[in-house]
């Protein structure tokens, strides 16, 4: 069984979907917000799973909440920590001290458009695909080995808002799978590339 803990600052739809999907090899240790209000605390608890409040601006700087944020996350053990809309830019310390088993989801295809608005800008570039992106977290921003992407065609009548609607459909899709295919430790970091253990037989 992999331990999970998932970080969120709001409503955590892409936690929500990891519950939901009730991947068989996993077990959600805790789901831990920076806010008090995250709707997604209310969320978690009322299903059985273990919830905590880190409040960022109880602390003085970045350095300090990491470290106590690391400490909390420690007692639950977990295998893999998980990035839901967790909505804090994480010190190299964090980062180093989790390194291959922190993963996040990005709202682009990265390399493209990495940090915040990103379907303004996918929109405003005239990209014809969008989508979202799952991969190892690394102290570079929004950087770090691709576990999966999903591709979403851009229509001319798109707003921001329609287009993320439409990725967010895939990250709900795509993040439990990423998080499946972590239990199942199919994943290989090679070089700074994700390989998929046994992809071609099990057609992931």
């Amino acid at each position: 069984m992999t331990n999970i803990v998932i970080l969120i600052s709001g409503r955590g739809s892409n936690m929500q979907a990891i519950v939901n999907a009730a991947i068989p090899e996993v077990r959600v240790a805790a789901v831990i917000a920076n806010r008090a209000d995250a709707a997604g605390l209310a969320w978690a608890a009322a299903r059985g799973i273990p919830t905590a409040v880190l409040d960022h601006k109880a602390f003085a700087g970045r350095e300090a909440f990491d470290a106590a944020l690391a400490g909390l996350i420690d007692g639950y053990m977990p295998d893999l920590v998980v990035l839901a809309g967790f909505m804090r830019i994480l010190t190299p310390g964090f980062v180093n001290r989790y390194a291959g088993r922190l993963i996040n989801i990005h709202p682009s295809l990265l390399p493209a458009f990495t940090g915040l608005h990103t379907h303004e800008r996918a929109l405003a570039e005239g990209v014809k695909f969008a989508g979202c992106t799952v991969h190892f977290v690394t102290a570079e921003l929004d950087h770090g080995p691709i576990i999966a992407q999903a591709v979403v065609p851009v229509a001319d009548d798109d707003t921001p808002e329609t287009l993320a609607a439409r990725v967010l459909v895939e990250e709900h899709r795509l993040y439990p799978e990423a998080v499946r295919l972590f239990a199942q430790r199919r994943l290989v970091i090679e070089a700074g590339r994700v390989r998929v253990a046994g992809a071609a037989e099990q057609g992931a």
